[in-house]
């Protein structure tokens, strides 16, 4: 609206809003909840609950409860001591006029601080005896103002040492030179396969986030030491809590980003219940479309947490998340070389998936045990026609569905000699099915047109059983702590799977106080993965080849070792982290003779294909890490990584792997200046990754082009090309506005403020006429005349968003 040509309006809008302004600054925020015993859920009064670095503060009254009142709204870090418990600092605590803030907090044992409050700067971290190293933890403001990330937890994860990503416009986690399927997701404790749009099947990276950061409360990154808990995992476990709805009214948060829209409620459904939901549609096939891409991306995506308290010992959450996504052809796109080269390649991809799970929490005097029933359920959908035209035969047709039912069964004990044992039993039945039908291309050795039709029903339903235990305690006057862990899987899909004890899991971490603010941590292991339900359900007419081929679970033996410094006074930390990975029973693709651990990082589908599990692997390096959490309006976070990661090629030699970065090196940092102003940067600078140069001859013959479009790799010069170096800065603006009963939070982002352009691999295409035709050779009539064009990517992205919490 045009309030120029209004006057009256401008003048009551004025008059609202500053009215609005200056109410709001007599308004108190309020953070309020309860501070229960993490073991058995009881109320701990009189705990001590402080805005850290201020004397505001309160108590909490017989029954745990407390109510802080503040000044005024804004982020604040808050401080729970109470003797006997390990102190516990929760960072950036967002809280506004617009309804009072509901957090529950519970606090661990610790014996050794019985006769005082100790307060040390080793609890401003998190760190657990069962993961003393490479477990970082992040909260939900880090995420929503980081710069560039858009909101997408994934890019935020890139930051963190030992974390690469692809250069293209995907997420995928890269971590210490592992595969993008070797990562592991929870939210609540509740396993969920997926996290991505358009994900990647056989993988886990994607374009986008699927998870919106309004219902998180903090997120957990584990790069190694994986409690005994968390199976099928080689690389990461990445624990997402969820924030309780508000237990005291009804609000409404509303977000418009640069790629989407949304809207979440949340509130108390009863005296004992409350709800968060979320849901969100993207604009984006809009702006694409206006841009003239090639592709017309579409998301839809929904999540929630129901919260019921049967009783103050039992306790049920209940978490749903799932997305519809669309990935159609803008056929109007075809005016430049690079428009008609990704059509002529790109398929159409549509997916839809959902998790839903159910926990139950029952607490008795010393510990506590936890049900956790769940289904996560992938549709996916790919096909292409030929030059697009729908009039011909489809030469990919693929439709595909992964369907996963687990149960797990935990146990969680604290005994009167210290000691923290946790043991369980996991069960799952999964499900897959495929049909495909699918021209590809393969070696001359294979067929002499360097094609073959792939035509296949699968329908797979096996079971897995896992067992755990993991028992950890503090020695030595609370300077040592040690756990030891072990875990076995098992799986009735081939014989070679069947036995537990063929996948036993030891695990040992070690941490020593050696000094004050000093700690020397430790951990190795041997982990266990199966391998994607891709390769699991590859068949070939009725025979099962991979279970005939003697597939097994993936194996990764680790050692990582570091030193810790916590600076005083400052809430920061310095660490320094070695790790080595050493992976065997990695698949092998039997066809292109190459590892499953060198494909991912792409859309579509991987694993596709008969496999042996005689692949190995390795990768080694050393992380550098200071971070500092918000104090005195600054914070931080820089790292190093320096990481080899290769896989043996065909011949049995070690190479590269297509996750070989080299050297990576993050620079965050940020300032938050008066009147909720905030200013945030983020710098990126990642080594050349490897890649594989095309087979011309076999990528220019007709027969081959005609299906794939695009280049095919050349397996015998596997990772010898090396693209070049990439880096970036963003650069974000933040300001909000707090009044009586709403908030409003507007953003400006710039992603690659200084234009970067990245020179990746180039593409090989063939000559065209004037109509658009491929050539043929005059001089061989099975091939196409060929030509080649630079692949450039990057180019500024400024963006505004607004955020309003009603």
């Amino acid at each position: 609206m045009n309030f120029s040509k209004h006057p009256l309006l401008l003048s009551v809008f004025l008059v609202v809003f500053c009215w609005q302004v200056v109410y709001s600054q007599g308004q108190e925020a309020i953070i309020k909840g309860q501070i229960v015993d993490s073991r058995n859920n009881e109320v701990v009064p009189l705990a001590t609950v402080v805005i850290q670095g201020t004397t505001i503060g309160t108590t909490t009254d017989l029954d745990g409860n407390y109510t802080l009142r503040l000044p005024k709204a804004g982020t604040y870090n808050l401080q729970v001591s109470y003797v006997g418990y390990k102190t516990k600092l929760l960072y950036e605590v967002e809280v506004s006029l617009a309804r009072p803030l509901t957090l529950n907090i519970s606090l661990e044992e610790d014996a050794a601080s019985l006769e005082e409050v100790v307060i040390t700067a080793s609890s401003s971290f998190a760190k657990t005896d069962e993961s003393p190293v490479s477990l970082r933890s992040i909260g939900t403001t880090e995420i929503k103002r980081f710069p560039g990330a858009n909101r997408d937890i994934s890019n935020v994860l890139q930051a963190l040492p030992g974390v690469a990503s692809s250069v293209a416009f995907r997420n995928d986690l890269i971590i210490r030179g592992g595969a993008p399927n070797e990562n592991r997701f929870y939210i609540d404790g509740i396993e969920v396969p997926v996290i991505n749009h358009f994900a990647t099947q056989g993988a886990s990276g994607g374009p986008v986030g699927l998870l919106n950061v309004n219902l998180l409360q903090n997120v957990d990154f584990y790069s190694g030491a994986f409690p005994s808990n968390r199976g099928n995992a080689l690389s990461s476990v990445i624990e997402f809590t969820q924030r309780d709805g508000s237990a005291e009214r009804w609000g409404a948060d509303f977000v418009l980003s640069a790629t989407d829209i949304g809207l979440n409620f949340e509130g108390p459904i009863s005296q004992r219940s409350t709800l968060n939901f979320s849901v969100r549609r993207s604009y984006l096939q809009f702006l694409f479309s206006a841009l003239g891409l090639p592709f017309l991306p579409t998301y839809n995506d929904y999540q929630f947490k129901y919260k019921h308290k049967i009783s103050d010992k039992l306790q049920l959450s209940i978490i749903s998340l799932g997305a519809l996504d669309e990935f159609g052809l803008n056929l109007n796109a075809n005016e430049t070389e690079e428009q008609r080269y990704i059509l002529n390649n790109l398929p159409v991809n549509n997916q839809w998936n959902y998790s839903i799970g159910a926990r139950l929490d029952w607490f008795r005097k010393n510990g506590f045990y936890t049900f956790v029933l769940s289904r996560s359920m992938l549709n996916n959908e790919i096909f292409k026609y030929p030059n697009n035209d729908e009039s011909l035969e489809r030469i990919l047709d693929y439709r595909s569905q992964e369907i996963e039912n687990k149960l797990r069964l935990e146990r969680y004990l604290s005994t009167a000699g210290g000691w923290k044992i946790t043991y369980g039993i996991g069960y799952e039945l999964i499900k897959y099915n495929n049909r495909t039908r699918n021209r590809i291309d393969v070696p001359f050795t294979v067929s002499p047109t360097g094609v073959i039709l792939r035509e296949f029903q699968s329908d797979l339903a096996f079971n897995t059983y896992a067992v755990f235990g993991q028992a950890s305690r503090r020695l030595a006057n609370d300077k040592l702590g040690i756990s030891i862990g072990f875990r076995m899987d098992g799986a009735d899909y081939a014989p070679t799977m069947e036995n537990p004890l063929a996948q036993f899991s030891p695990r040992l971490s070690l941490s020593y106080s050696f000094a004050p603010r000093w700690a020397f941590n430790f951990n190795t292991g041997i982990y266990y993965q199966r391998a994607p339900l891709t390769v699991m359900g590859y068949r070939e007419g009725e025979r099962l080849v991979n279970a005939d081929n003697g597939l097994r679970y993936i194996r990764n033996q680790q050692v990582v070792g570091g030193l810790e410094y916590n600076l005083p006074k400052s809430n920061s930390r310095l660490t320094v982290e070695g790790f080595l990975k050493v992976y065997d029973r990695y698949p092998f693709l039997l066809q292109d003779s190459i590892s499953l651990a060198n494909l991912g990082s792409d859309f579509g589908v991987i694993g596709n294909a008969p496999v042996s599990s005689t692949s190995e692997g390795r990768s080694y390096g050393v992380e550098f890490l200071y971070q500092r959490k918000l104090t005195k309006g600054v914070y931080a976070l820089v790292s190093y990584t320096w990481v080899r990661s290769e896989f043996q090629d065909k011949n049995g030699r070690f190479i590269p792997s297509a996750w070989d970065n080299r050297h990576i090196i993050n620079l965050t940092g940020g300032f938050k200046f008066g009147k909720d102003w905030e200013l945030g940067a983020r710098f990126l600078l990642s080594g050349a990754a490897p890649f594989t140069p095309f087979d011309e001859a076999r990528s220019l013959t007709r027969s081959v082009w005609d299906v794939t479009g695009r280049g095919v790799p050349d397996y015998n010069r596997l990772n010898e090309g090396r693209a070049g170096a990439f880096h970036n800065l963003n650069l974000r603006i933040d300001k909000k506005w707090f009044f009586s009963r709403w908030s409003f939070n507007a953003f400006f982002d710039i992603q690659n403020a200084y234009g970067f352009q990245f020179i990746g691999q180039p593409f090989i295409d063939v000559q065209r006429d004037a109509t658009g035709n491929p050539i043929v050779d005059p001089n061989n009539p099975d091939r196409y005349l060929g030509r080649t064009f630079e692949n450039a990517t990057g180019t500024t992205l400024p963006s505004i968003g607004l955020i309003i919490e009603l």
